[in-house]
């Protein structure tokens, strides 16, 4: 058996972007569904690499594709609760980088979730594997530990 997973807290993440819950965001038990959870990680991640001009979504010769990820959950977010979102990279290989994600509900230290994300870096004609492009993993290198 394990030790119970604890959650992170803000001072652990290098980088913060904040998204608005939306009112269809709750689901019936009136908070935010698991679901979405997974679109706030995408949108952190995608939001960072574009921001940073190493991710154009029309052109870029290589991508990442999501091979894996996972949430373990602490506490509610609900709407219209604001969500800071915490980022930082846990592993960074030749072609694949592991994101670890924390979700902040409002003012809280403690995250309500946390995430894991990996992508591979791929050739988006053949979708076969490459290794990051060396401006790409810069802006992933600065997120490291």
């Amino acid at each position: 058996m394990t030790e119970k997973q604890k959650p992170t807290q803000r001072s652990d993440y290098k980088q913060f972007s904040h998204i608005e819950t939306r009112w269809n965001d709750n689901d019936s038990y009136g908070h935010v569904n698991n679901i979405v959870y997974y679109s706030y990680f995408d949108t952190a991640v995608n939001r960072h690499l574009i921001q940073q001009g190493v991710l154009d979504l029309s052109s870029s010769d290589a991508i990442g594709l999501v091979i894996e990820s996972k949430c373990t959950y602490f506490s509610s977010i609900t709407f219209p609760d604001t969500v800071a979102v915490g980022l930082k990279v846990i592993h960074l290989g030749n072609s694949s980088v592991r994101y670890q994600i924390g979700l902040f509900c409002n003012d809280a230290n403690d995250a309500s979730a946390v995430g894991e994300f990996v992508h591979v870096y791929v050739n988006r004609s053949t979708s076969k594997p490459v290794p990051i492009p060396e401006n790409t993993r810069a802006v992933l290198q600065a997120l490291c530990d």
